[in-house]
């Protein structure tokens, strides 16, 4: 018994000694992002060069603070055919992206990696950590991480500044466990989701809306010529909601990136 106990854990020691000898694993060289979001992340962290490209949609500057950087960098439509002909050694997608691109890219050969949305500020802690591991930026990923947590503290109001509402086209709210409610947390408000029972994204009738009576009113950006349902938005009863308060959805609040204390910031 006791020789084969020595048998294996030098056998262990084996092993060990082999791992600690394998070289590290070489950072990716040729990056592509599918996803407006990650694009964003991926943008704050690679190293130069590393990133050759993002989403078409982190070009726009209604979606993305980070335009003009993204200018930079050849855009995607998110096709698997064009994904391969750029010829990346890694591809980072969100939760949504078409299951059988990603299917066909990993039938390519292709390491394909999935980040989830974030939905509050420990998620986007972690997103940054995440893309550091797997650009092989760590340090990048800490110094992001710090400057994340010290304007998230800067942004910060304690509540007590009443009570505030989030309204959509087509009538919809977020409650508090969503990015936007975390936004109108962190800016010192009560969130009338919560009132009835709602912590998602949901649809809230105008009615219940009118009658809650917010503080504060935050709607969603309107594209003119878009979507029909945008017309609630303009609708004469929104008028006599909080008249002085009200504001519109930015660029800052659509993805869970270090952007949200911008967001945080302009509802002071």
């Amino acid at each position: 018994m006791q020789g084969c106990v020595r048998r294996s854990r030098a056998v262990l020691a084996a092993v060990l000694i082999a791992a600690a000898a394998l070289p590290a694993l070489a950072a990716p060289q040729r990056v592509v992002s599918m996803n407006l979001c990650i694009d964003q992340l991926a943008m704050m962290l690679a190293a130069p060069g590393q990133l050759v490209s993002v989403s078409g949609l982190a070009r726009d500057p209604r979606l993305s603070p980070m335009a003009e950087q993204a200018a930079a960098l050849t855009p995607n439509t998110g096709r698997a055919e064009e994904i391969y002909l750029l010829r990346p050694d890694l591809v980072i997608a969100g939760t949504y992206t078409p299951q059988a691109t990603l299917a066909m890219l990993r039938r390519l050969g292709l390491r394909v990696e999935i980040l989830p949305p974030a939905e509050d500020f420990d998620a986007i802690r972690a997103q940054i950590t995440r893309m550091g591991a797997l650009l092989e930026r760590q340090v990048a990923a800490r110094d992001l991480l710090a400057r994340f947590d010290a304007d998230l503290a800067a942004a910060r109001v304690p509540s007590g500044r009443g009570r505030a509402a989030l309204y959509y086209a087509n009538g919809f709210t977020s409650g508090g466990d969503t990015l936007a409610g975390s936004i109108l947390k962190a800016a010192g408000y009560d969130n009338i989701a919560a009132d009835y029972g709602i912590s998602a994204t949901t649809h809230l009738p105008m009615e219940v809306l009118v009658m809650a009576r917010p503080d504060r009113l935050i709607t969603g950006a309107t594209w003119p010529g878009q979507s029909q349902g945008e017309a609630i938005l303009d609708h004469p009863a929104l008028a006599g909601i909080a008249p002085t308060s009200r504001q519109v959805t930015d660029r800052n609040w659509i993805c869970g990136t270090p952007f949200v204390t911008r967001a945080i910031r302009s509802l002071r």
